[in-house]
């Protein structure tokens, strides 16, 4: 598959084409607080590596001045009456100071070491803060056409991707820079013109470096993309793990993984091959400069200059410059490693930048004044909403909730029950019309304070890796032990706890995978009631338990509801019978209101319901079955284009 196609794929392509210079901007915006322990690496780099170059230096001044001759012992730097005349003094000093540089070095080393890990583990650490930061903050929209592990991949492997980076392509790339340049500032010092000839492959790595770098980076901006698609895939499938099972799926889920793996390793493996490739081509042309060095130096050595070359090579001067040559062509060829790493790390730098730069639909004002709740009335006024600005969702909807009242939202599925909700939360905001709180638009007050004042109870109650009492007191962290066990005996799940292994404390796995639904239920309603908010959204709270434990739930929303305006979806219609006023919506339009009794009295859409729910389906009008069906169809329509 070509990067072309899997651009296609890639739920992030949009985020990443904004994204101009993302390593620039890691740097510098990133970076700057960090400067210190960069600064210490760069220095100690620096250091380090020019230590690194006096041992072949001495080497070769000990064969020609001390062992064999033929030229003075002079120190570049060092006054020659601070030298020792004797060859044996002279081999002394030459040894203590090898070994002061391998020691000195030693240290330097280490803080490099220290400095470029700092660097990146901070650097590390705050992208990955910032970036979960600003994903949790994005609306639902977002997330909508978003799977987890995609976003996960961007969380951790593109994440890990800068680090390494950071740390061991900065690291290399500042130690290789100084070694090849101080290496060709000593060779052009001890003989400019075998100096020249050492690094004559130096232009043609050049551009063969920059030939890779066109081809492989689209490659490693699709593999970034299939690692996320990967991890989709994984994640669904053992969050589904359950339904894998009872359908005897796993043959066919296994061909799925197999498909996504498979498309992974096409695209790695084009980027592999062109790798594989440039790495053995760029170490034959680094080694083209040590055979001509030891060609031409060693004919010089034994014959005296040759061709267009004068001047004399000492048999010392030639070993420094085979150690030297050596030390040169090995960076040059790890250059292509570091330029491998930069493309990776900016393919991730990309898709980092372009979800940090995402902008949801919700505009808020950070100084907006906090919502207070007085009466805790709620206004939706002529309001009209659609996910994608074609197919309107909810429809020029008004209703007025005095403080303190039930309401119920009821209709066939993909009515807008839970959209007329969402958008109260501000999940998502109105494309037009208003709802107001106690007269003040949402809009217009804090997102946290709007949010603080609502407690919601779902169908899907979903708990937190944790205990117990981590997951009643989320929301509500300062709680105390008698409020805790107030709240959980309000929601009739005081006794259940404490008959857990350990009590509060028991550790509820993965999304309460440990407890029953109607257990999980439970707690969520006492998470709601320790919360104590003015306004309660009930979405469904008692769809997917047993009757029994649908009257337990029951008795703890009745103690839920009580003083405080609710909303309540519901498809039993028994749970909301007694709600103050009953909302009826269809295709995202009020077609009724009014009481229970009112409502079945009047024989519409919502009487039509509570027949089925009662079980009279004989005595249905044909209208009502007819406009059923192409509900359903319209649904899975719209859920099949999802």
């Amino acid at each position: 598959m070509s990067s072309a196609d899997w651009d296609e794929d890639d739920p992030f392509e949009e985020q990443r084409e904004k994204i101009d210079n993302p390593m620039q901007r890691l740097v510098f915006e990133y970076g700057r607080p960090y400067w210190f322990s960069v600064t210490s690496g760069i220095t100690a780099s620096v250091f380090a590596r020019l230590l690194d170059l006096i041992p072949p230096i001495l080497l070769g001044l000990a064969i020609d001045a001390i062992f064999l001759q033929d030229r003075p012992f002079n120190l570049r730097f060092v006054p020659s009456e601070w030298l020792p005349t004797e060859q044996a003094d002279q081999f002394t000093l030459t040894v203590v100071i090898i070994a002061l540089s391998f020691t000195i070095g030693a240290a330097f080393h280490w803080l490099r070491n220290w400095g470029f890990n700092a660097f990146a583990q901070d650097i590390q650490h705050d992208v990955r803060t910032d970036t979960y930061d600003k994903m949790q903050r994005l609306d639902m929209e977002f997330f909508a056409d978003k799977q987890t592990g995609e976003m996960m991949s961007i969380l951790s492997n593109d994440v890990n991707q800068l680090e390494r980076f950071l740390n061991d392509g900065l690291n290399s790339a500042f130690r290789l820079g100084v070694m090849v340049l101080g290496i060709a500032a000593v060779l052009l010092t001890i003989n400019p013109q075998l100096a020249l000839v050492s690094m004559a492959p130096v232009p043609l790595i050049a551009v063969f470096t920059y030939i890779f770098v066109k081809k492989i980076q689209p490659k490693y901006a699709a593999v970034r993309s299939s690692v996320g698609e990967v991890n989709s895939r994984l994640e669904n499938n053992l969050g589904g793990i359950q339904v894998i099972k009872a359908d005897n799926t796993e043959n066919y889920e296994s061909g799925r993984v197999e498909d996504v793996s498979r498309k992974y390793y096409d695209t790695n493996w084009g980027a592999i091959t062109i790798r594989i490739k440039f790495f053995p081509g760029l170490q034959i042309i680094s080694g083209i400069g040590f055979v001509l060095t030891f060609l031409v130096g060693g004919y010089w050595v034994f014959n005296g200059a040759p061709g267009p070359f004068s001047g004399e090579l000492g048999v010392g001067e030639f070993a420094t410059f085979i150690l030297l040559t050596q030390q040169l062509v090995w960076p040059m060829a790890q250059f292509g490693q570091i330029i491998n790493m930069y493309q990776r790390a900016e393919a991730s730098a990309e898709r980092i930048f372009g979800l940090m730069d995402e902008q949801g639909r919700i505009e808020t004002d950070v100084d907006a004044p906090d919502l207070e709740v007085d009466e805790g009335r709620v206004e939706y006024d002529d309001v009209t909403f659609s996910y994608d600005e074609e197919e309107v969702i909810v429809d020029d909807i008004s209703f007025d909730v005095p403080g303190g009242e039930t309401i119920a939202l009821v209709g066939p599925t993909g009515a807008g029950k839970s959209t007329v909700l969402k958008l109260l939360l501000r999940l998502h905001d109105v494309d037009d019309g208003a709802i107001r709180i106690d007269d003040q638009d949402i809009r217009e007050v804090s997102l946290p304070s709007l949010r603080q004042s609502m407690g919601y109870v779902g169908q899907q109650s979903y708990l937190f890796y944790g205990t117990v009492k981590e997951n009643v007191t989320y929301g509500t962290f300062d709680a105390s032990e008698e409020e805790i066990v107030e709240a959980a005996k309000a929601a009739e799940a005081h006794d259940f706890i404490q008959n857990l292994p350990d009590g509060y404390d028991t550790m509820v796995g993965e999304r309460g995978v440990k407890l029953s639904g109607g257990q999980r239920q439970r707690l969520c309603i006492a998470r709601a009631i320790l919360k104590d908010p003015e306004i309660l959204i009930l979405d469904e709270a008692t769809s997917d338990v047993d009757t029994e434990t649908e009257m337990l739930i029951q008795r703890s929303i009745d103690h839920l509801t009580e003083e405080r305006t609710t909303f309540a979806i519901a498809h039993r219609l028994s749970t909301i019978k007694d709600a103050d006023q009953i909302i009826v919506l269809e295709g995202g339009e009020i077609v009724e209101r009014g009481s229970h009794d009112e409502l079945i009295e009047n024989d519409g859409l919502y009487a039509h319901l509570w027949g089925v729910q009662a079980g009279e389906i004989d005595e249905l009008p044909q209208e009502f079955i007819e406009r059923a069906q192409k509900r359903t169809a319209r649904t899975q329509a719209r859920r099949g284009g999802d």
